[in-house]
This record gives C-alpha cells, structure tokens and sequence, in this order.
C-alpha cells in the first residue's frame, strides 16, 4: 500500500542516527507548571525546570485485549492483535501515489490514507442525524442509537439477525461448508497439534476495493470485529455470532483496547457519501452488543478534515486525535472532558492504557508541525505531568511499549527506537547494528484511522525489548530472528533464529517469557512460541496443524490475537476482485486444543 511522504513506516536499521541527548537531560514542564525544579533536581535539557509526573502504573492492557505488560508487553494486560484480554484493525481502499498526495506538515498522524475525496468536504460538511433501518432515532445526534440484533445463527457462517442485502448484513454465510473444511483439517491432524476450532467468511458484499476491518477485541467469551458498517461478536469457543450492530455509516476509526468493562467508542462517517467526513463517534457495550451515546465533534481547517484520526483509550476516557488538536470524552457518557490545549503544541495521537502517554506537535513558524513531544497527559483534566522533546526533525512513529515506555522514531530513511523512564527522561537508545527489522502496525494495514499503539514484532518487559528481523525479500522460504536489547544500555543481549522456511514475530511477555506468532510455512503449520528472558530456542506453546497451512497463510497481513489458549487470526483487510470473492475470503480462523 503506498504511503505519503514521510509517512512510510519505520522498517531496515536504526540505531546512530537519533544523536540521543545528553545524559543528564531531563524532560521539560509544560508552560505554566512550576517555576523551578523540586531540590537536587536538574533542570530539563532546554533549561526548563523538570516536572516529575512519575507514572509507574501496574500492568496495561495492550491493544486488542490480552493481560500483559505496558502497552504491548507489559506484565498481565490487554496486549495489540488481541493478547489475554481484549483487541484492533485493516487495509482496503487505493491510496493516492506520492505525487498526487497533498503537501504535508510533519507530523506523526497525518495524511497516512488518500483523502481526496475529503478535500470537498473543507467546504461544506454534512452532518448526519440518525437514521437507518436498524436504529431508532430519539432526539440529535447524542441520542440516536442503533439498536443491536440477537443472533439467531446456529454456527459460524449463519446468516442471523443482521439479514441480507449489499450493505454488510449478510455476514458470515456458509456456515456448514466451513464446519465441513475444519472437520476435514482436523482429520489429518499429526499428534502433539492443535485443532481449528472454526472458520469465518467476509460474507459482506463490500463498496469497491474492500474495507477495513477493527479488531479483534476478547471481551470474556466473546470476540468482536467490526468491518464496514456492522459490529459482530462471536463466541470465542465454536465461532458462532452473538450479537450484531448496524452502523448508521462506515466505521472510519476504532481504539486498539476498550475499557475495563469492555465499553468502546468507535469512529464513525457522518453519511454515506463519497466525501463524508470522519468526525462521529458511537459508544458501543462488547459484551453485550448495545450502543450507548452517538454524538458528533467538529472538524476544522484543512490539516484537521485531511488528516487521520487516531483513538486511545485511557480508563474513561477515549481520545480522538488528529493533526492540528485532539478531543477527549468520557466513554461511560459521551461528556467532553477537553479539546485544544493552552500553547502552540497539540497532541495528534495517545496510547491506549491507564496511564495516558501521548504523541505531541508544535507547530513552528514554518508551520510545518516538525517539533514533536512526548508527554504523559491526564486523560480527564487534560494537564500535562511531563514533557520528552524530541530531538528537531524527528517523528513520533509508534509507541511500541508504555511500561516500559519505548517510543519508535523517524526521519524521512532514518529510524531510531527509544526508551525513556517512568517520570519522561532519557534511558536509552537501541542499536540496531547491521540487521534489518520490521514490524507490522495498525497505520501499515489501514486506510483509515492510524493508532500509534498496535504493532505486531516487538515486545518489551522490565528489563528487555525484544524486535523481529526483517526476512530477506528474495527468499522463497523467509525466516527470521528475534533481537533481545538491553532497556538500560541499548545493547543487543542475544537473537533467536525462527524455525527453517518460518518467521517469528513478538506479541507481548507473559509470566517471564516472550510470547510470539510463528507464521505458517509451506506445508508447516504456524502456532505460539515462547522464549525465555535468557534466549535460548524458541519451544512451541500452540502448534497448528500442518494440514492447515494453505488456509493459514491466506491470512499474510493479519491480526494475532492469543489468549486462554487459542490463537485467532482476523485479516487486516476484506476485498476481492468480485463480489463473490471478497464475500467468500475467510475473515477469522480459531485455532486451539
């Protein structure tokens, strides 16, 4: 998928270029937040005073639901692609090519995704009020709720309640012929592997080029996607659909993790147009498959209507940030808590957690926004504790962890991973050496709504992060490494080949060990594997049957999401080159004993 740019993700070596700052660098107070530093402090590397703001919090989930360390491998939280605990997103629609792409500001956020089609909308914008025939419209926009369905579906596939039709309500159809292809995977299963537990199909008749798909989020016994214009929860045992909400319009944007009681607000269009605009947020209860509030927020100027928006949630709160400014609101009532901040410097994106740490612009006299921030901010009164300034010129791509906090940056071909303490100073800076890495994010497989939280191939626990290696693209049968680095010097401890013709790619640390998805391999099933904080070899957690590896490795760019011992994969994107094929793709695939 092209990529403004400055805009392609973080991908080769990284290591020298950053120029870390001095070691007794501290972070800067916001304005306004103290006048000098507490006694035998230092003043911050711009001669602010420091502000302290420590934020050591207990484990956060990471994206899409898993118990696990900090955001992404932190001990015991939800973890990205859907670790023990709860979910995320896709790709779909054709991008512009570069040279049709909009001058840009610098910004980390902003025009990931084509937006011509947005472009009319700086002039006029249409708000939507409700409507649709699976909603009943009560009032304005905060009260127009869509209204969930029961399932009546027998299995995975079953038609249920959503009905048919070309606007996403036949989902997931076929279900005993998907029944029939997992009984007939399992039947050649070899000892000491795991079962499919079952099958979905896209079963939605799409616009042109496919859509997106947001998930998935583990709430108890439920797995929930939401693609197009409909939300679906499954049960996570045998596949079968739960609940069913319709959308008024297209989802545009979703948080990698919900609340602690499974509560999420999605981004929504206000209209079905071709030029309707990202700017509608809709709660929606996981467990249960209700819509709660449904309001609008103003878009504004044109680097706010043509960038893209990034959402987190931090306890009640769910931020939606966009180039120029973010906006908060309180998820258990729609109650806005805060938009533009005092200063000339906005947060564009958060991390998803219970500690709100947020990616932050400046916008220079230039107006190019290419001084960035790194802050934790209070999600419900917007007060900044704590201020990182990255160095002139360089990026905020990705948060890949949060406790630890280990922060991805870019600068046009140049990449740098960072960490910094609890309270926002400078720790360290990884070496990458001569080896190349990638990982796999959300902003990658997306058209819309670009999280700065959710990255598949890279880890971190209290004293490592861990990174995959970038497979050489001229290999017919890629393998890979996965990197351990020192959080304190920066320094590569020791590397873990994966298995011949296989790759590995980190999701979180568990119970001292690193968790990883190995991706199927010719006529090799894929599965879980596990590494100890020493290294070693990798040792197989979850095998999947070999038999199913055709099936397997259909889903390439895909979300990974393992807990209580099953393994689902949900593709990033849904489209085909006909109706049928895009509504016959397979969506979901379980895997488990």
């Amino acid at each position: 998928m092209a990529q403004p740019p400055g805009q392609q993700p973080p991908q080769g070596s990284f290591g020298a270029p950053y120029d870390p700052p001095p070691e007794s660098a501290q972070p800067s107070p916001p304005p306004g937040y103290g006048s000098a530093p507490p006694p035998g402090q230092a003043a911050g590397p711009y001669g602010a005073p420091v502000q302290p703001g420590p934020y050591s919090t207990p484990a956060q989930p990471g994206p899409y639901g898993v118990p696990q360390p900090g955001p992404y491998n932190a001990p015991s939280q939800p973890g990205p692609y859907g670790y023990p605990s709860s979910p995320q997103p896709g790709y779909g629609h054709p991008q512009q090519s570069q040279s049709q792409q909009p001058p840009r500001p610098g910004g980390g956020g902003f025009f990931r995704g084509g937006r011509g089609a947005v472009i009319g909308a700086v002039l006029a914008v249409v708000l939507l009020a409700g409507g649709g025939i699976w909603f009943a419209t009560s009032g304005g926009d905060d009260e127009s709720k869509p209204t969930a369905k029961a399932s009546t579906d027998p299995g995975p596939g079953g038609t249920g309640g959503t009905g048919g039709g070309g606007d996403g309500k036949a989902e997931d159809r076929g279900a005993h012929d998907l029944r029939a292809e997992a009984d007939a995977l399992n039947a050649q299963r070899r000892t000491g592997e795991a079962k499919v537990l079952w099958l979905q199909e896209g079963g939605v008749d799409l616009p042109l080029n496919g859509s997106d798909v947001y998930g998935p989020w583990i709430v108890g016994d439920t797995v929930v996607k939401g693609m197009f214009r409909t939300v679906s929860g499954y049960s996570v045992t045998d596949g079968s659909r739960k609940w069913s909400l319709r959308m008024p319009s297209s989802l545009c944007a979703a948080p990698s993790q919900p609340t602690a009681d499974g509560k999420i607000v999605f981004g929504i269009k206000t209209g079905t147009a071709d030029d309707a605009v990202c700017n509608s947020l809709q709660m929606v209860d996981l467990t249960t498959g209700k819509a709660g509030w449904r309001k609008t927020y103003r878009r504004q100027g044109a680097w706010d209507l043509l960038s893209d928006v990034s959402m987190a949630i931090n306890g009640d709160t769910v931020t939606v940030g966009r180039t120029s400014r973010t906006d908060a609101f309180r998820v258990s009532d729609g109650a806005v808590l805060f938009g533009e901040l005092p200063g000339n410097c906005q947060p564009f994106g958060f991390a998803s957690g219970p500690v709100a740490i947020a990616a932050t612009s400046c916008q220079t006299a230039t107006d190019d926004h290419k001084e960035q921030q790194v802050q934790r901010i209070d999600p419900v009164t917007g007060k900044v504790r704590w201020t990182y300034k990255v160095k002139k010129g360089w990026q905020i791509a990705q948060f890949y962890s949060v406790s630890p906090l280990v922060v991805s940056l870019k600068q046009e071909d140049k990449w740098a991973i960072i960490v910094l303490n609890q309270d926002g100073t400078y720790r360290s800076q990884l070496v990458g050496g001569t080896d190349e890495y990638g990982t796999k994010c959300g902003g990658d497989l997306l058209t819309e709504g670009k999280n700065l939280d959710n990255c598949l191939g890279v880890a971190a626990d209290d004293r490592t992060v861990y990174l995959a290696t970038k497979p050489p693209e001229d290999d017919l049968t890629p393998t890979n490494e996965v990197v351990a680095f020192d959080l304190n010097t920066g320094q590569a401890k020791w590397k873990a080949a994966a298995p011949a013709g296989q790759t590995l790619m980190p999701i979180r640390t568990e119970g001292g060990r690193l968790l990883m998805y190995l991706a199927a391999g010719k006529n090799k099933g894929g599965g879980i594997a596990s590494l100890p904080q020493a290294g070693g070899t990798p040792q197989m957690v979850l095998r999947h049957p070999a038999a199913a590896a055709t099936v397997e490795r259909g889903f390439f760019d895909s979300r990974v999401a393992y807990q209580n011992g099953r393994c689902i994969l949900v593709h990033a994107t849904i489209s085909g080159i006909d109706d049928e094929d895009e509504m016959s793709m397979k969506s979901m695939a379980a895997f488990g004993s």
